[in-house]
């Protein structure tokens, strides 16, 4: 579970939730036109955009990526590669039948080792797994990053509408409060939505993006250092490449 997202959403609740509460009655601040506008606009804008089954493998992407945290390092991945390349060294391919390793890419590509495949296949095939999970993350960046930013536009078009039913009828008082309201809270909505879910999650599929990269391309480099049956100590010092610098100091002195 990732924290980070978890606290993020809280503290911000909390803070919006407060000033509302300190400033007057919570239910000022609500307004079904507004939600409408705003909600529903931006569903309608990001269906035009993208296909319909793109979108929803995007929303389970993003909760799944927003609210997950992988165990995997790259430093503590480079510790089972060079353990299995000891395995295969002592035992050969079969060595690795009983194995049991957390990760599922590097777990894949140990079975391919086991049983027996072509080098060409394993990297065809490994590789071809990591751009199209680069390509679902990617995908659903795009999709959250165009909600964020569909959401404060529909925001301002409520705005504007507010101020059009406002100024229609001004000679009518009464009429003039909800017409306001209708102005500002739907542009409190669209900052709401994008600031608070939208444009923080299409950040951390970003960087998570980023990171996923890094640790597949390490496990492919480590899996196919294996098939070659190089030794652990060269496979490990070839993947430290992949630590930052304070991790290979660190490596450097525990070594």
């Amino acid at each position: 579970m990732d924290l980070a997202t978890i606290i993020g959403i809280i503290l911000g609740s909390i803070v919006v939730a407060g000033a509302i509460f300190i400033g007057g009655d919570f239910l000022t601040f609500v307004n079904v036109p507004s939600v409408m506008i705003v909600i529903g606009g931006t569903i309608a804008a990001t269906v035009l955009r993208f296909p319909l089954s793109g979108i929803l493998t995007a929303l389970m992407t993003g909760a799944k990526v927003a609210f997950t945290q992988k165990k995997t390092s790259p430093l503590g991945m480079i510790d089972e590669i060079t353990n299995l390349a000891g395995i295969i060294r002592k035992n050969g391919p079969l060595g690795l039948e009983n194995v049991e390793i957390e990760d599922d890419f590097l777990a894949k590509g140990t079975q391919y080792i086991a049983d027996g495949y072509e080098e060409s296949f394993i990297l065809e095939s490994l590789e071809r797994e990591r751009d199209l999970m680069q390509e679902r993350l990617e995908e659903g960046k795009l999709i959250f990053k165009a909600m964020g930013d569909a959401a404060p536009a529909f925001g301002m078009i409520g705005t504007l509408i507010g101020l059009v039913q406002m100024l229609s009828t001004m000679d009518d008082p009464s009429s003039i409060g909800p017409s306001m309201a209708v102005a500002l809270l739907t542009t409190l909505y669209g900052a709401i939505i994008a600031n608070m879910i939208c444009l923080p999650i299409a950040d951390k599929l970003d960087m998570k993006s980023n990171t996923e990269e890094i640790n597949l391309t390490l496990a492919i480099d480590g899996i196919m250092q294996i098939r070659a049956n190089k030794s652990p100590d060269m496979i490990k010092e070839m993947l430290v490449a992949y630590l930052p610098e304070k991790q290979r100091a660190e490596l450097a002195e525990a070594a």
